[in-house]
């Protein structure tokens, strides 16, 4: 039974994408809680960043916008102005600017509005399920975990299904630009400087802003004032629409995002369910409300989006360091999801687990993930109807990370599957 202890050193180099090719560093992330938990890194070709590592301290400080914002970028890596500017999503931006834009999709990823996917997801799982278990041996992910909220985001884009293939590849070079596999220009492997206002600095952001351009004019073309696209171009309760540049930037990011994290949600619960049959038996027996809990500790064991930056605006203190005015603080949500002191044994997985915790979607702060709800429908439904068609599935090779220290996951998991 493969083990889901860490096996880092303890001293991996956060800032490098090679040293999370074996999943997280956990041994580096619980000396920093134990040791360090506001510690300085050195950062090559860029400027150094302080890691915060501990669950209370991220909870804390990523409600706190006006000490540490998002509003010059989220990742590690630097910006200029005219690259943030350029590049920037509500993500990159602070209330009260952050609250009016999402105020306008907010009600689209509503808890009661994703419920009624109930029976579309099911039917969709229905027709993944269908596929692979005539085959029996399949890789997980890309024929099960990518294939769900890749047809989940064409419902809520309202995107033709032959183009869904297209755009999760395209999604793919934006948010895995650090992995060769999914993109022949690695952040930090080749120059790309000529793509620089673009998101995710790739050329895939211009194919995409096309496409959505395309796709609006389409809709317009026909009436249609359907789904999330629609609801982002009305005017906020000033009057104010939002830009080419920032209707172009949303695009790609409900295009990546809305796709990724949950594929690697979905990937390691069935990788856990490879190496922890029990799991599979807790589930199909289906008690103590197990349903409630489970999606939420699979979300928390895989936490794909392992960090946020933030920018300090001004000198503080804290665990004795000084964090200066323009300093990058990187709240680690991996690190947080493990921390012993909030979850026992967090290294395995408890599906009654409650209270959960977990910060996968960045609670506490207003920047909460508003697709919540629907990953947590789309783990919870997968997994429902997995179990009640499936007898056993066991892992048949290695499985390979993605190579990021920003987006967590499985991106290959070949399986074997016995039916009921």
């Amino acid at each position: 039974m493969t083990s889901f202890a860490p096996i880092d050193d303890g001293h991996a180099d956060l800032s490098a994408h090679d040293s999370f090719l074996a999943g997280a560093p956990h041994n580096t992330f619980a000396r920093l809680r134990r040791n360090e938990p506001l510690a300085w890194r050195e950062m090559k070709g860029g400027k150094g960043f302080w890691s915060l590592t501990r669950h209370a301290d991220i909870l804390e400080f990523n409600k706190n916008y006006d000490l540490l914002s998002s509003a010059r970028g989220i990742r590690m890596e630097d910006q200029t102005y005219e690259e943030y500017l350029a590049r920037r999503t509500f993500q990159e931006t602070d209330p009260p600017e952050h609250s009016r834009t999402r105020v306008l999709v907010a009600k689209a990823f509503s808890k009661p509005v994703v419920a009624q996917f109930d029976q579309q997801i099911r039917h969709i799982c229905d027709s993944i399920l269908d596929d692979v278990l005539a085959r029996g041996s399949f890789d997980a992910v890309k024929d099960v975990s990518r294939q769900l909220p890749m047809r989940m985001l064409g419902q809520i884009l309202g995107t033709p299904d032959e183009d869904l293939d297209w755009l999760v590849e395209k999604g793919d070079q934006l948010i895995a630009n650090t992995d060769p596999e999914f993109t022949s220009l690695v952040l930090d492997k080749a120059d790309t400087d000529a793509y620089r206002l673009m998101p995710f600095r790739s050329p895939a952001g211009a194919d995409l802003y096309e496409y959505a351009k395309k796709l609006m004019r389409d809709k317009q073309a026909k009436g249609d004032t359907s789904g999330v696209l629609h609801l982002i171009l009305q005017p906020d309760a000033h009057g104010n629409v939002i830009t080419e540049a920032e209707f172009r930037n949303f695009f790609c990011l409900l295009v990546a995002a809305g796709n990724d994290t949950t594929r690697y949600s979905l990937a390691a619960s069935l990788f856990a369910l490879c190496n922890r049959p029990q799991l599979m038996d807790q589930l199909r027996a289906g008690e103590n409300n197990i349903w409630e809990t489970a999606p939420d500790e699979f979300i928390r064991w895989a936490s794909p989006t392992m960090h946020f930056r933030r920018t300090a605006t001004r000198d503080f203190e804290l665990h004795g360091k000084n964090v200066r005015e323009g300093d990058k603080v990187i709240f680690w949500f991996v690190s947080a999801n493990r921390d012993e002191t909030v979850f026992e044994d967090p290294f395995e997985l408890d599906l009654l687990r409650t209270p959960n915790r977990h910060v996968s979607f960045g609670q506490g702060g207003p920047h909460v993930c508003l697709g919540m709800w629907l990953a947590r429908l789309e783990v919870r439904i997968l997994l429902q109807e997995l179990v009640k068609r499936v007898k056993s599935i066991e892992q048949t090779g290695a499985h390979e990370f993605l190579r990021s220290n920003f987006i967590g996951g499985i991106k290959r998991l070949p399986v074997r599957i016995q039916t009921n």
